[in-house]
């Protein structure tokens, strides 16, 4: 396995900057998750790692070496496609044999073997190994493309939204297991994703790209818990991030330069009756029931809006009951979306 660092890339495609300035740093064995919303540059971003494109300006440095003029099957990575890409009239075990059987890397048979044995048993698609590649499942066949990847011992894995194809109980079941693998093999991987859930559950950390710039890189918990700008705020949480203008709560303190206010649902408390004027008044319109915990749909008073609070489920509320809303751990946005007033 070995680093990978991107100093100042971009690509242009005509009028359209899909990748601008970008700088990465992912040392070796680390589970990196570029998220972004569709055509915020993450597929780009890959393929310039790959040399499937090649960048306009900037270097990309695969193990410390300068690979940006390299061939794209001279710099030792191994793509995952969102779609599986099998060959239909191979089995399942000379589909994952193939890479292997390549004139650039010739592979004794016993070898390959003992390697395709290997992933499939790690994949758990051992049983599946005569079958031809057209009559597995969906989940089976995503399995076998990542198979297809992890024979070969690259130094670096690139995957393009692998899993969205799939179902909600497949993703998750592939989400846990290909995690798994990375940590049992130490792989360095780059994997890209809009699915929040995906990032927060798999990634070391997390970058966050919005128009084609990496606006915010750190761990699951820190861009979570201490946002950069409210759009990357919207990218994790579920429920999402109530944001709001900040009249709305005039009674709160707040730095002279916040224009926006983001709070979680779970920092939100909702109270039947206060006496803090900075609890703001609000009615319950609708409420969702998951499990141990109420999501509590509010409409502060004089306002159109909505906010979401998350309150335990042993307490029962009704459309229409009057309650007064405290914020916990408000986040402050700028005019531009900028968070201002952060903890150093």
């Amino acid at each position: 396995m070995a680093e990978l660092r991107l100093t100042g890339i971009g690509k242009r495609f005509g009028a359209v900057q899909a990748v601008a300035d970008l700088h990465l740093d992912m040392p070796s064995g680390e589970f990196f998750v570029l998220l972004g919303p569709s055509g915020a540059g993450k597929t780009t971003t890959l393929r310039l790692v790959a040399g499937l494109e090649q960048p306009d300006a900037g270097h990309v440095y695969i193990g410390g070496q300068d690979v940006s003029a390299v061939a794209p099957a001279l710099r030792d990575v191994a793509f995952v496609f969102q779609q599986y890409s099998l060959y239909p009239h191979l089995s399942v075990y000379d589909n994952l044999a193939f890479p292997l059987r390549s004139p650039l890397r010739p592979t004794p048979e016993a070898q390959i073997r003992a390697k395709v044995n290997e992933v499939a048993r790690l994949l758990r698609i051992e049983d599946k190994l005569k079958n031809p590649a057209t009559r597995l499942s969906g989940g089976q066949m995503q399995r076998v493309a990542i198979g297809r990847a992890l024979v070969r011992d690259p130094r670096l894995y690139l995957m393009d939204e692998p899993l969205s194809s799939l179902d909600a109980r497949l993703r998750n079941d592939l989400r846990l297991e290909l995690k798994r693998i990375q940590q049992d093999m130490g792989a360095t991987m780059l994997y890209v994703t809009h699915d929040q859930i995906e990032a927060m559950t798999m990634a070391s950390r997390i970058g966050v790209l919005e128009g084609g710039r990496l606006v915010q890189v750190g761990t699951p918990r820190q861009i979570y818990e201490n946002p950069s700008t409210s759009q990357v705020a919207t990218r994790l949480g579920s429920p999402r991030i109530n944001l709001f203008a900040r009249a709305l709560v005039p009674a709160v303190n707040a730095p002279a330069d916040a224009v926006t206010v983001g709070v979680r649902a779970e920092h939100l408390r909702i109270h039947r009756r206060s006496d803090d004027n900075a609890h703001r008044a609000a009615r319950v319109r609708r409420i969702e029931r998951l499990s141990d915990l109420h999501l509590v749909h509010v409409a502060p008073e004089d306002s159109d809006q909505e906010w979401i609070v998350s309150a335990p489920g042993g307490e029962s509320f009704e459309p229409d009951d009057a309650v007064r809303i405290e914020l916990v751990q408000p986040l402050w946005f700028d005019a531009g979306g900028r968070r201002v007033g952060a903890a150093a």
